[in-house]
């Protein structure tokens, strides 16, 4: 396929906002039909904001590449509106319940709306077949903690990240934990070339940023693109909290085995760093070798971020008053 930007498709992102309010619409009427405490009015109002917001990012973008096609600039009222979802979207993140399904398709709907203001083709795709990939790998590690009667709790929908802080559901490490951790290392590469080479802002076209700003400023541009290339790290890490909530571990343990498996890739390149031959040959061994280190000081970063969008939970006071009428 074509690099990202290239060749904008903005029937693509259309396509992908469909494809996610589509989901959300599924999501929700298994959400309705469940027998846990969901039933709130107040938190499926949270739920259907996200997707107006997940529709009015779809509508956004298309608007704005119609507009610009036509030569008629950025509409002010799109600029507009796309600052305000992407200030908005994380307060609405904060604000649904703290239940493991809940947050993470919140997560989901909340992420996407950012993502679709910042894609131009089939880059947009990427972040629901990575989330539908970190949803099977989610349950798979749950079964599999069953089959071998590790566990007591029977379905995900029980799960709350508020109670991972608990240390008396922590157990002890085991082999399994090793194959876990890999695979947050894996999800984590792929993610880090999901939407292109990272290591060259050249593969980024800034028509990305087209419904914030069109006049060029490269630090806002620059922050923007960091923001996008973020978002599927984000989705990872969270997946990856999930995955220490419903294997009973504490978010420390599990996380010092990828530290040990990132020291172990780092020292790997350490020992291929070049000191002769061409400059590119030598640049490229070194650039290896600095990727690899800043990658494990970002996933130390994205696990604190995750822990923070999956276990805090922002209390409105008129919710409070409205239930004690």
């Amino acid at each position: 396929m074509p690099v990202v930007g290239r060749d904008p498709n903005i029937p693509l992102v259309i396509a992908a906002g469909l494809l996610t309010l589509l989901i959300s619409c599924f999501s929700l009427a298994s959400l309705c039909k469940s027998e846990n405490k969901y039933r709130d009015n107040e938190d499926l109002k949270v739920y259907f904001y996200q997707m107006f917001s997940v529709a009015l990012s779809t509508y956004v973008v298309s608007s704005t590449h119609n507009s610009l096609k036509n030569k008629q600039g950025l509409p002010v009222m799109n600029q507009i509106i796309s600052w305000m979802i992407l200030v908005s979207s994380p307060v609405l993140l904060l604000l649904s319940p703290t239940f493991l399904f809940q947050r993470l398709f919140s997560i989901l709907l909340s992420l996407m709306s950012i993502y679709l203001l910042l894609s131009t083709g089939y880059e947009a795709l990427f972040p629901l077949v990575l989330f539908g990939l970190m949803f099977v790998w989610v349950n798979m590690e749950q079964e599999a903690l069953q089959h071998y009667g590790l566990s007591r709790k029977p379905k995900l929908a029980f799960f709350n990240f508020t109670y991972a802080m608990d240390i008396t559901q922590f157990r002890q490490l085991h082999l399994d934990d090793i194959r876990r951790s890999f695979f947050f290392v894996f999800f984590i590469v792929t993610a880090f070339f999901g939407t292109g080479n990272i290591a060259s802002i050249n593969s980024f076209d800034p028509a990305s940023v087209y419904c914030f700003l069109t006049v060029f400023s490269p630090f806002m541009m620059g922050g923007l693109l960091l923001l996008k290339v973020a978002i599927p790290f984000v989705l990872v890490s969270c997946a990856f909290e999930a995955v220490q909530v419903t294997t009973q571990l504490s978010s420390k343990s599990l996380f010092l085995i990828v530290l040990v498996i990132s020291d172990i890739m780092a020292l790997y390149f350490f020992f291929l760093v070049k000191d002769y031959g061409s400059w590119l040959d030598i640049g490229t061994s070194i650039s290896h070798y600095v990727l690899v280190m800043s990658l494990t000081i970002f996933m130390m970063v994205m696990n604190g971020l995750a822990q923070l969008l999956t276990t805090q939970r922002l209390g409105l006071p008129r919710r409070t008053k409205h239930h004690s009428t």
